[in-house]
């Protein structure tokens, strides 16, 4: 079974970094979605595409997938370039 383990980007909707210290361990799907006849939704009979496991550590998610077997595919986190800035730059010309 394939696993996707990676850290969850910082919401555009807020200006916290909250849950984006923890990383992700989730299953990738096994079985391809359907759409549902009378309704038109879409509909999926795989019940492990919903399980999202969270780590404090890169390391301790790859122990758990190793430890089960699964082939693991890391992603490394794209981290934002912060420039030390002080107030006192706001009023230079």
């Amino acid at each position: 079974m394939k696993v996707r383990i990676y850290r969850p980007a910082k919401t555009a909707m807020q200006s916290g970094k909250a849950g984006v210290k923890r990383w992700v361990l989730e299953m990738e799907p096994e079985i391809g979605r359907f759409i549902e006849p009378i309704m038109g939704w879409t509909g999926s009979d795989d019940t492990k595409q919903q399980l999202k496991l969270r780590f404090e550590t890169k390391e301790e998610a790859i122990a758990y997938a190793t430890k089960r077997r699964f082939e693991a595919d890391v992603e490394e986190p794209n981290l934002p370039a912060v420039k030390p800035k002080s107030y006192a730059d706001n009023f230079l010309k």
